[in-house]
């Protein structure tokens, strides 16, 4: 029996079993400053949307109100979330363009009472040509929701803009609206392809549009420890972004990649699987980082080294 133990199946069993109740001992707080962020990477196909949701999904898990931004036309955070977005929804499409405050087209997401959305719908396609003759352009959307932030919403604690793949207007006026920028990076070759065009425009962002925007946090997803690609890419990412890269890494998981097929987070899909563990372990290493930063207490009972990549 000791030797059945001792199998990679058993111990892998057994570290998982471990994150989960290192996860449930933590103690976490919201009180202290609201946290917006800006999910961005024009580079398509880095799980930039299944983090966003993912993420929305375990800070509510975790006792925040949360707002979901969806910022791409695809509409994919909003199915995710099971949130209607028709072509006939108010969505975000509405408030860009001026016709609706943001209150009126945000949802509650059936999966938590504290996840709320503003959709996407297919109407947003559009909006990057019609926002070129409005007045602030690129400032649509932090006027919305500062005046949302200060009437309805004035409960939320962690606002996520799930960004479409470009460095259009749309992502313009996501970098111009949030505080912090939040990178999710594939570990794969070419992982750090276009990386720089996107910090680029971060700079030009924070020069001329939001001085207080800062790169806070990147997070590597598809990691698969198995294979020396997935640790090459991790290790030169890190050495790149030394204070940026969370400890937590999100591992290929079929389980997220079934979930939003059935408009569900991994955490309402299976929350016990490893995708579901991976991103709660990121959020609460997010949340931890900005209270330390905050000079708070952030009170966390999980083990650094049950995040880090096995």
């Amino acid at each position: 029996m000791g030797a059945l133990d001792d199998t990679p199946l058993a111990r892998e069993i057994a570290d998982l079993s471990a994150r989960r109740r290192a996860l449930e001992s933590a103690h976490v707080s919201f009180e202290g400053r609201r946290r917006v962020f800006t999910v961005s990477n024009q580079k398509g196909g880095v799980g930039k949307t299944t983090t966003t949701v993912n993420l929305a999904a375990a800070f509510a898990h975790m006792g925040a109100t949360v707002l979901v931004i969806d910022l791409d036309p695809q509409g994919n955070a909003s199915t995710a979330l099971g949130v209607p977005h028709s072509a006939e929804t108010p969505s975000v499409y509405d408030v860009l363009i001026g016709e609706r405050p943001l209150a009126e087209v945000v949802q509650t997401s059936p999966e938590s009472p504290s996840l709320r959305c503003a959709p996407s719908t297919i109407h947003l396609a559009g909006a990057e040509i019609e926002l070129v003759s409005q007045v602030a352009r690129e400032k649509r959307l932090s006027s919305a929701l500062s005046s949302y932030l200060e009437g309805a919403g004035s409960d939320v604690d962690i606002v996520l803009i799930d960004c479409p793949p470009s460095l259009g207007l749309l992502t313009i006026n996501a970098f111009s609206a949030a505080d912090e920028v939040l990178i999710p990076i594939q570990c794969e070759y070419y992982a750090l392809e276009g990386l720089s065009q996107l910090i680029g425009t971060v700079t030009m962002i924070q020069k001329h549009l939001n001085p207080d925007l800062v790169l806070s946090t990147i997070v590597l997803t598809m990691y698969d420890g198995r294979t020396r690609l997935s640790q090459q890419v991790a290790e030169e990412v890190r050495a790149h972004f030394p204070d940026q890269v969370l400890a937590a890494v999100i591992p290929r998981a079929v389980r997220v990649s079934e979930a939003p097929s059935f408009g569900q987070t991994v955490l309402a899909y299976d929350g016990q699987s490893v995708g579901a563990v991976a991103y709660r372990e990121a959020a609460l290493e997010i949340h931890r980082r900005g209270s330390a930063q905050q000079g708070g207490d952030a009170t966390v009972g999980a083990d650094e080294s049950a995040r880090r990549e096995s």
